[in-house]
């Protein structure tokens, strides 16, 4: 525009044959051009402004704010001013970065080694014509592949979701005009008013204020909100201090304000946030890691066993190549394809569980995950307490203490006098009553269906007053002046006139007790107004001290004719208390080995007395401050940081240092929260845990796993599932690997000793779908058993083929060849020739031996009559099919021809169950040979104790 209007000007500018002809400017024209030298000059102003650090911008004063942004503070930016500064600014919001493209993503899954192992083995099925079996695998490794990619992509939304956050709506004032425009439209330096109901849409300095409150429990924890100023502050602080700054998300709770912007989108404090989260990769499952480990185990027995049968094949003079061949089909077989599928199975099947008792999760890995963690950080506000500030003690002036029940803004609970605990209703005490109507009148809070319009401290007085039936009191006067709080006097008051008497004016004060108490003259006494001696104000002090060393916000109230000779009438105790069943739920957790610890942005006082109340460390506390953590080295943080049960005053940056200090020195972490200040911690913690109503959509996308009812004590649920689910796929991987170790050696050893094969083709596929098939897939839905939780977290550096593991594997294996190899001896005839009646003795036999060991494969500790034989439904169901369909191959002519069967008698079918039942009986005795070793050592234990 300016270059256009030059240009004309530059046409005035004429040139002759015979010399330079100059036309003269109009006086119009040449207050044009110093007005476009001047619009020159602006652009480049507006380039060079940079977002300020909330910090620095606090230190400002209104005029040297104004000069830094290049802004009037009355008219605002103009339009021009407005468009060059996006250009190097950009909107006011958060661009995830998704440069990976989903096909990238999809292939990254086939980078799972068991995956991989499984291809190879659908590769050589291939090359050795088994199509059947590189069809199945090549479907089940598709299956497994899409369900996991699917979950991981619902889930990493956490970076999008923050855009979320930025309201889409505010007032800005540009160019002298109130103007309405999208949050996403605002730079630096633009004129914001806020109003309440308004969520803050930028970091923004205030220059003007009227009795703003703002809620920043979002962001600092606080429950409380925050009273703003206009003045410049003075001193050093942390980012919560800063209370002539307002940042984006936080929400105006009272008052209004204006002031300048200072940082939008990623130059935000949420800014920072976004950008930790960006960095922050979430870490692998333990479960992820042993089906790593898992899979290059059974790589590496794979190539064993080819090169054991390679080599005795060489010793015997044989063919290598068709050596190799037979090595490489039963190594094939070996590997245990239906794992990946049912460890998927399990995983869904629990989150369904989950589902049910109101917890999300989304990621799969993530349900497993809970049964090793040993350490969970929870935040207070929101979490731990219900972030509802409620009344749970009242001392009048006369010496009466009271204790309150409930919490919320409802009128669930009661107020109950100690040491009697007789419940008080209206004015049946007449000292608790005065108290309770003062609070209930100098209010301006209302609670409607269970909500809050107004003060979280004015609204715990109307639910206080509302379980003691008084919340009406209010309609018996008539407000007719209003004295409003502030933070210099630090109370209010409201003058009244009673509506049905003809009674003088009265006044009702509440607020804090050393400022309240300066305008009393009398104390209250049986609802007789006595003399304020020394003495009795010295006890109210000491009440005082005693409920705020409890961490309780504590209120003074007061009544009388004039603002100088009020009564006083006592004290109330205000706390954002725990949630219902917290306190259960962290004894539990305690007892089953998981150490609870608390990371707040509160004062010390407050955190204490709610670590207290729910019993963390049995009470014995040890608190450290987030500054310092900030200044502690990460090495001696991580030797430090198990010690300390209670973090207070913390910011993003601490909670997320905590985490990673605690992960170092070896725990397993899961987090709750449900602010965004929470957020990071939430996505570098092994298992982000939200809250599912008062959680911010940041929260809700950074976690993996969502309490939708915000039930702290969901988690113990979760722990017992995720511990639950660890068993069973031990289960299964237990009967699959002893089933398919003892088809392999009875294939090996007869093709070693140059017998016949014992099973055929047929049978042997007919194996594998039992193997593979639905009796252990049913092993991986087996209930939770009830003893789970009371179980010590599980060692992450526990595999799940351990030596135990291994140990019990092999005896089974041993049983089944045993067994099988004993029919097989006895049926085959003298020639060595293999008849109908050899392979289905053997055959059955397998088959009923794989039955019993998957009925013993239900659990690894207890017996089959401790957990009971009708538990699992599915597992009868798919026992009592794969009986029917071994009945049906024996005796049903058609499938006999398939697979070269024939009858068998009763007694042929009595000695093989007998024969089968031994690897069930054998390792149930074992299990209660354990059993026993364990209680004469735990016996033995607790004997030297004593």
């Amino acid at each position: 525009m300016v270059e256009t209007r030059f240009s004309k000007f530059l046409q005035k500018l004429g040139f002759s044959r015979a010399g330079h002809q100059y036309e003269p400017l109009e006086r119009g024209e040449l207050e044009t051009l110093f007005d476009e030298q001047c619009e020159l000059k602006a652009i480049e102003k507006d380039k060079t402004v940079v977002a300020l650090p909330p910090k620095e911008a606090s230190k400002c004063h209104r005029e040297d704010l104004a000069k830094a942004f290049y802004v009037d503070l009355h008219n605002g930016l103009s339009e021009s001013s407005v468009t060059q500064r996006r250009l190097v600014h950009g909107w006011n919001e958060f661009v995830a970065d998704n440069t990976e493209p989903m096909w990238k993503k999809y292939l990254d899954q086939f980078k799972n080694p068991l995956i991989l192992l499984l291809l190879a083995s659908a590769l050589v099925s291939i090359l050795t014509k088994e199509y059947e079996d590189a069809i199945s695998i090549a479907m089940a490794v598709l299956i497994v592949v899409t369900v996991a990619f699917i979950q991981e992509y619902r889930s990493e939304k956490s970076l999008e979701e923050l855009t979320k956050l930025v309201p889409p709506e505010c007032n800005c004032i540009r160019e002298g005009k109130l103007q309405h425009l999208l949050a996403r439209d605002l730079v630096p330096g633009d004129i914001v008013c806020l109003s309440i109901g308004d969520r803050i849409p930028a970091d923004i300095r205030l220059t003007e204020v009227t009795d703003l409150l703002v809620d920043e429990s979002s962001f600092t924890g606080e429950a409380e909100p925050c009273s703003k100023t206009d003045t410049p502050l003075t001193g050093e602080g942390d980012l919560t201090t800063l209370r002539n700054i307002v940042f984006m998300g936080t929400l105006v709770q009272c008052g209004k304000g204006q002031g300048v912007v200072i940082g939008t989108g990623e130059r935000s404090q949420f800014g920072e946030v976004f950008k930790m989260m960006q960095a922050e990769e979430t870490p692998k499952t333990p479960l992820q890691k042993n089906m790593d480990k898992l899979g290059k185990q059974l790589t590496l027995f794979s190539f064993c066993i080819i090169g054991i049968i390679m080599l005795t094949g060489w010793l015997q003079g044989k063919h290598l190549l068709s050596m190799f061949t037979i090595g490489v089909s039963l190594a094939v077989a070996a590997i245990p394809e239906g794992l990946p599928i049912v460890v998927m199975v399990t995983l869904v099947l629990g989150v369904l569980r989950m589902a049910k008792k109101q917890v999300i999760v989304k990621k799969l890995p993530i349900v497993e995950t809970l049964g090793c963690c040993n350490v969970i950080c929870s935040d207070k506000t929101g979490t731990l307490t219900a972030n509802e500030m409620t009344v749970t003690q009242l001392v009048t002036s006369d010496g009466l203490h009271a204790e309150v029940s409930g919490v919320g803004y409802n009128g669930q609970g009661t107020v109950c006098l100690l040491p009697s605990k007789e419940v008080i209703k209206e004015f049946s005490n007449i000292s608790v009553g005065k108290l309770v109507e003062a609070g209930c009148v100098a209010n301006n809070a209302v609670i409607r269906k269970n909500t809050l319009m107004g003060q979280p401290t004015e609204g715990a007085l109307i639910a206080l007053a509302m379980k003691m039936h008084l919340s009406d009191i209010k309609e018996s006067y008539v407000r007719k002046k209003e004295l409003p709080f502030s933070s210099e006097q630090k109370w209010m008051a409201v003058k009244c006139s009673p509506k049905n008497e003809e009674e003088e004016d009265i006044y009702f004060m509440k607020g804090a007790f050393e400022e309240v108490i300066r305008y009393c003259t009398m104390y209250n006494n049986g609802g007789i107004s006595l003399p304020l001696t020394p003495q009795q104000q010295s006890f109210c002090q000491q009440e005082e001290k005693k409920m705020g060393s409890l961490g309780l916000r504590v209120l003074a109230l007061a009544s009388g004719p004039e603002l100088g000779k009020l009564t006083f009438l006592g004290l109330v105790g205000i706390i954002d208390p725990p949630r219902a069943g917290v306190k259960e739920a962290v004894q539990v957790l305690s007892e089953s080995g998981v150490s609870v610890k608390m990371i707040t942005g509160d004062a010390l006082e407050t955190a204490l007395a709610i670590g207290r109340n729910i019993g963390l460390c049995n009470g014995k506390l040890k608190a450290m401050s987030g500054e310092e953590v900030e200044t502690m080295e990460h090495t001696k943080l991580a030797d430090h940081v198990g010690k300390v049960s209670v973090f207070f005053r913390t910011s993003p940056k601490h909670k997320l240092k905590i985490i990673k200090a605690l992960q170092e020195s070896g725990a397993i972490v899961a987090m709750t929260g449900d602010g965004v200040n929470d957020a990071v911690a939430l996505k570098s913690a092994d298992i982000g845990i939200s809250m599912g109503q008062t959680g911010t959509d940041v929260s809700k996308e950074a976690a993996n796993m969502i309490l939708v009812d915000d039930d702290f004590s969901a988690i113990m649920n979760a722990v017992e599932e995720g511990k639950g689910i660890f068993h069973n796929i031990k289960n299964f991987v237990r009967f699959q690997l002893s089933t398919s170790i003892s088809a392999l050696s009875l294939i090996t050893l007869s093709t070693m000793c140059n017998l016949p094969n014992p099973l055929n083709a047929m049978q042997i596929l007919w194996i594998n779908i039992i193997m593979d098939g639905p009796p252990a897939q049913s092993l991986g839905v087996e209930p939770v058993d009830k003893d789970t939780l009371r179980q010590p977290p599980r060692n992450v550096k526990d595999t799940i083929l351990s030596r135990a593991l291994i140990l019990k594997i092999l005896l089974s294996a041993a049983v089944i060849i045993s067994g099988t190899l004993f029919i097989f001896w006895k049926e085959i005839p003298e020639d060595k020739a293999s008849t109908p009646r050899t392979t289905t003795m053997t055959f059955t036999c397998f088959v009923f031996f794989d039955l019993f060991n998957a009925l013993t494969c239900r659990s690894q500790t207890k017996l089959i009559f401790e957990i009971g034989f009708l538990r699992n439904h599915m597992f009868l169901y798919s026992v009592l099919g794969s009986i029917l369909g071994q009945l049906a191959v024996i005796y049903i002519p058609p499938l006999q021809k398939i697979f070269q069967t024939e009858n068998l008698g009763v007694l042929d079918l009595l000695l093989l169950t007998g024969l089968a039942s031994s690897v069930f009986i054998l390792s149930e005795l074992l299990k209660l040979g354990e059993k026993f070793c364990s209680t004469a050592k735990k016996a033995q234990i607790h004997h030297q104790d004593v």
